[in-house]
């Protein structure tokens, strides 16, 4: 490793493959003051690897483009400071795990995709206009944490229903996902049940809540400091429960029911 008026060269492993297969290839990096990851990785494409495949696109933490496995951590290449990493580490850079590579770090993310069609959407309230909605501050606070989300899709890497049994992908949405049936279901406003729609239900029975086991993995890895179990999940859980088993709830379906 030599010094170079105020950087150094810095020693990576960057996964290089396709579907097909890869491996993990060195290389050796110039780093200045202040960079992060993605500068290197930049640098190391103008330089070394002309055709190293990396999706990136604000470099600012807005876009969630740069996901990538950082020494095994998900992490935005973007946010991630070299002066997090000492100068004698040999710095890994692999591919999100939970999704289908496509080129070195590059993955098919199209199950988050899919998920999100699957979540239905707000349900406006009846009677009111767009530009009529009013809310306590107190809801739009509540909602204003979670569309923070940059779907940089690190809550769904490394969430272990997902990320080590590919069997559970048709039957769980993930955090994101269940973070946005919360959302809606906290939404003041939110109609859904004037058109038969029970988000908890839902929740429950079509997008997996019951899979997840609050190890509060996803919040752990957000770059947006949401907290995802805490204020989304282990409340949705806690209703869908109350809703499940609410002696009132069941005898109400029962009359509804005999009324049909």
């Amino acid at each position: 490793m030599t010094a170079t008026g105020t950087g150094y060269d810095a020693r990576f492993r960057i996964w290089r493959g396709d579907a097909e297969g890869g491996e993990l290839r060195d290389f050796t990096v110039e780093v200045h003051e202040g960079e992060v990851v993605l500068d290197i990785v930049h640098r190391l494409q103008a330089t070394q690897a002309a055709d190293l495949a990396v999706r990136w696109n604000c470099k600012a933490g807005k876009c969630g483009s740069c996901s990538a496995e950082i020494n095994g951590r998900p992490r935005l290449m973007c946010m991630t400071r070299m002066s997090t990493f000492s100068r004698e580490e040999t710095i890994t850079i692999t591919p999100l795990r939970a999704f289908p590579v496509v080129r070195d770090l590059v993955t098919d993310v199209s199950f988050n995709y899919t998920k999100a069609r699957e979540v239905p959407a707000f349900v406006p309230p009846q009677g009111l206009a767009p530009g009529e909605y009013r809310m306590q501050q107190v809801d739009v606070d509540r909602s204003q944490e979670f569309r923070k989300c940059i779907e940089c899709f690190l809550c769904q890497d490394t969430c272990h229903v997902v990320r080590d049994h590919e069997e559970n992908k048709a039957a769980f949405a993930g955090p994101r996902f269940l973070m946005r049936v919360a959302e809606l279901d906290m939404h003041p406003l939110d109609a859904a049940e004037s058109e038969g729609l029970d988000r908890k239900r839902t929740a429950q029975e079509e997008h997996g809540l019951g899979y997840c086991n609050i190890t509060k993995c996803c919040t752990e890895v957000c770059p947006e400091g949401i907290k995802i179990t805490d204020n989304a999940l282990i409340p949705l859980k806690e209703r869908a429960v109350d809703r499940k088993y609410d002696p009132l709830v069941w005898l109400g379906s029962k009359i509804s029911r005999r009324r049909d």
